[in-house]
């Protein structure tokens, strides 16, 4: 998959979403945008590297960056824009198999799946912990 192609279909994914969930309007192009550079963040360090976590808190650090931005441009508040733009990192297909090899009797698989699913869930919260704290320091200065 191309990053461009991966920034589109991230768009229309995070969209789709705020759609679904109700976010008005006036957001949903701002989570789009910010769920699109989240993904292409994530699409780019995973091919440098690997890891699990460095790809999802870059992501999650881009996303939390970007969504507080957002959020006062729109005035709008911030989960508007989280909830949407973090479609994309939630490890659904880890947390499927992981539940999928529990049911099947396989402990040793699902155990280990539910590790990656735990540190997925921990690096996008570190992510957006420091990138609420960082925004709030910046934006102190700025305002």
């Amino acid at each position: 998959m191309t990053i461009l192609t991966g920034f589109i279909f991230s768009f229309l994914s995070t969209v789709g979403f705020g759609i679904i969930t109700n976010v008005p309007r006036r957001v949903l192009l701002y989570a789009g945008m910010t769920g699109a550079f989240g993904w292409t963040v994530y699409l780019l360090a995973e091919s440098v590297t690997s890891n699990l976590i460095l790809p999802n808190f870059l992501a999650a650090l881009t996303i939390g960056l970007l969504g507080n931005v957002a959020a006062i441009r729109v005035k709008a508040p911030v989960n508007m824009i989280y909830v949407p733009s973090l479609v994309s990192l939630v490890p659904g297909v880890i947390i499927y198999t992981s539940l999928k090899e529990f049911a099947l009797g396989n402990y040793m698989h699902a155990g280990q799946n539910l590790v990656k699913t735990l540190v997925i869930a921990l690096a996008i919260d570190i992510g957006f912990a420091i990138a609420e704290s960082l925004f709030k320091r910046v934006y102190q200065f700025v305002k």
